[in-house]
Formats: structure tokens, sequence, C-alpha cells
């Protein structure tokens, strides 16, 4: 499991950089600024979730239920979030926007603030 954090922390890290390079030059004429900053939000929860999963990565040992699920809620929700704002953004672009993201998205979220849940758990649970 420590593995496939850090690596998975090391692609969005790089998918991050790509997409807001992609976002900033190649989509910044195609797309509403709604779009531009919709899709900028996407990169930023996305890397600063790749830098989260990275320090997780070489902090835990990921042994214990607790860590492995806080891992998997990291990893399943960012790419629900980030990656159905970019697929809504980039279909809207094109003038046929893939509703059925819309729900992807919160879900996502839900997704994040589980891990973050998880993780503040995990520091005070010792005191509790």
């Amino acid at each position: 499991m420590i593995l496939l954090v850090q690596v998975t922390g090391a692609l969005f890290g790089l998918l991050a950089v790509l997409f807001g390079a992609f976002g900033a030059h190649a989509l910044k004429k195609s797309f509403t600024e709604d779009q531009l900053k919709s899709f900028e939000t996407g990169v930023k929860y996305q890397m600063y979730h790749a830098i989260l999963l990275i320090v997780l990565g070489f902090n835990l040992g990921f042994t214990s239920t607790l860590e492995t699920y806080m891992g998997y809620c990291f990893i399943f929700g960012t790419l629900l979030f980030s990656f159905s704002i970019y697929g809504l953004c980039l279909s809207g672009a094109k003038g046929r926007k893939w509703k059925f993201l819309g729900p992807v998205t919160p879900v996502g979220g839900l997704f994040l603030l589980a891990g973050w849940a998880l993780l503040f758990y995990s520091f005070i649970a010792h005191i509790v």
C-alpha cells in the first residue's frame, strides 16, 4: 500500500503540472472564464492531494485499516473530484457537456473529506 500511495502521489503531481500547463496555454482560448477557473480548481486540488499522498507514503506504514482507508479515500477522491471537473470543462468547451459527471464531483469531494477526517482521527485517537 505504501508504494501505491507514493506512486499515485507522484503520478497525480506529474499530471497536475501537465494539466496546469495545458489549461494555462492550450485551453485558455477555448474555455470560458468559468471553465478555466473550474479547471484550475481541479488542478489545485489534484496537486494538494498529490503532495499529501507522498508525505503520507513516507510517514505512515499503512499497516492499519484506518491508514489504508485513508489512502484509498485520498486516491479515489482525487480521481473522482479533479478528473470529473476536467471532463465537465472539456466536454462543455466542445458544446456537449457530460452532465453525468456533475454528481461525480461532490462524491469525490466526500471521499476527500472522509480522508481528511480519518487523518484527523488518527492524530487525536490516542488523546481521546
